[in-house]
């Protein structure tokens, strides 16, 4: 019955269009009555201590990191880099998208901002070059999953804080796996572009390579410094968010100076605006986490599972397949905050490593930011790019598969994902 009234009354508040925060915090009201233990106070106390963490910090430098790559001109030298290494081959600007995507997303962590800064950039260039439209939105959207993966990741922080696992060891697992996703892309635009006869563009001179890579310096080195100092241990991730935004305002604002005193208020107030709907959800769901517990959900769940955790890879199949459902209708943070307390206990129970399931969870819900209907990163790519939704929806679903196959071939073979993991952090 406790289950029945936890989905119930969120599923209830969310079909009428109640925004998911306060969904969460009706859902947790509900839980609280039909408890018969409802306190407001309670649930003040559990929404101010769900803001209440010193990880989450990381969150609203990462935003802001991400803004001031986009207005500073780190994306634009991203991607001028990406186009002087592969932009000549055939369907080269596919390629590009697609190197330029696992570059930007070593810097912002953002799937949205990621989509974003691709969409303005690129998508008029493949559409001049003759590229199908749909297709080329469809990359771009695809490309954008490939922002939470690679560290660093806003959702590897939540994920971590949430299940109390290593943020650091979160960020050095998801290299390898975003980097096979970028493969996937690859071989997926090679597939479907093999027959057009578009022109590519000529071949750089080494020394226009060699000049793009100088002006992209100071942004490649940024996922550099994150990484090596989370490697050595000199700083947290939370220190890294703190040590990206700094930097990145360096970078933006002194060295290629296309940051003004002017637009950083637009900055700092975009960075603020994401960081609060993200902390509001955050503050929400800690109530519903708490609920979870005090009503043992998590051992009913376990329970119906039971015949489950002899297999872990049939587990991790199921639960895989839940979250690709729950994905289609809900956005990746709500997920991560509501699913984390209930499927924890279920992955601690079969001895699955909690940071190889942390990648794998993180991966599923990226890929529900493309996934039709609510899709985020589908809606962000249509609008930067004044595009039907319904054309972007075509051309992400052969990219689409192709994550979710690679997903499901890291649930079939955990070195994928573990055995760089273990070599990267000891």
């Amino acid at each position: 019955m406790t289950i029945a009234v936890f989905l119930g009354s969120l599923l209830a508040a969310m079909a009428l269009g109640v925004p998911i925060a306060f969904s969460l915090l009706l859902c947790g009201a509900a839980l609280m009555w039909h408890m018969d233990m409802f306190d407001a106070q309670i649930l003040a106390q559990n929404v101010i201590n769900g803001a209440d963490s010193f990880p989450l910090l990381a969150v609203p430098f990462f935003m802001l990191a991400g803004e001031v790559m986009n207005t500073g001109g780190l994306s634009k030298r991203i991607v001028n880099f990406a186009m002087a290494l592969v932009g000549h081959i055939r369907g080269g600007l596919g390629y590009v998208t697609i190197v330029a995507a696992c570059l930007l997303s070593a810097l912002s962590g953002s799937a949205v901002a990621d989509a974003a800064a691709l969409t303005a950039l690129l998508l008029p260039m493949m559409v001049k070059a003759g590229h199908d439209k749909a297709r080329s939105g469809g990359l771009i959207a695809a490309c954008g999953v490939i922002g939470p993966i690679i560290p660093p990741s806003i959702g590897f922080v939540i994920f971590g804080v949430s299940a109390n696992v290593s943020i650091s060891k979160l960020f050095l697992a998801g290299i390898f796996p975003g980097l096979v996703l970028g493969a996937g892309l690859w071989f997926t635009w090679w597939w479907l572009t093999r027959r057009e006869k578009l022109e590519p563009p000529p071949r750089r001179t080494k020394a226009e390579v060699w000049e793009s890579f100088r002006s992209a310096g100071w942004a490649l080195m940024l996922p550099v410094f994150i990484l090596v100092g989370l490697r050595m241990g000199v700083f947290t991730p939370t220190e890294a968010a703190v040590v990206a935004a700094v930097y990145a305002l360096f970078v933006a604002g002194v060295i290629y100076k296309e940051l003004t005193i002017k637009q950083l208020y637009e900055v700092f107030l975009g960075a603020a605006k994401t960081t609060a709907v993200i902390m509001f959800l955050v503050a929400a769901a800690m109530v519903s986490a708490w609920l979870i517990t005090v009503a043992q959900l998590p051992d009913q769940v376990v329970s119906l599972l039971q015949p489950l955790l002899d297999s872990p890879t049939l587990l991790l199949m199921a639960i895989m397949v839940l979250v690709m459902v729950v994905g289609t209708a809900m956005d990746m943070t709500p997920t991560i905050l509501i699913l984390t307390p209930v499927l924890m206990p279920i992955v601690k129970a079969a001895g699955i490593d909690p940071v190889y399931f942390g990648v794998l969870f993180i991966i599923n819900n990226s890929i529900g930011l493309v996934t039709p209907p609510v899709g985020t990163v589908l809606n962000v790519v249509a609008g930067v790019g004044k595009m039907r939704m319904d054309d972007v929806t075509r051309g992400v679903l052969p990219f689409m598969a192709v994550q979710f196959a690679v997903m499901f071939l890291m649930v079939l073979f955990p070195q994928i994902v573990m055995w760089p993991a273990r070599f990267l952090y000891g």
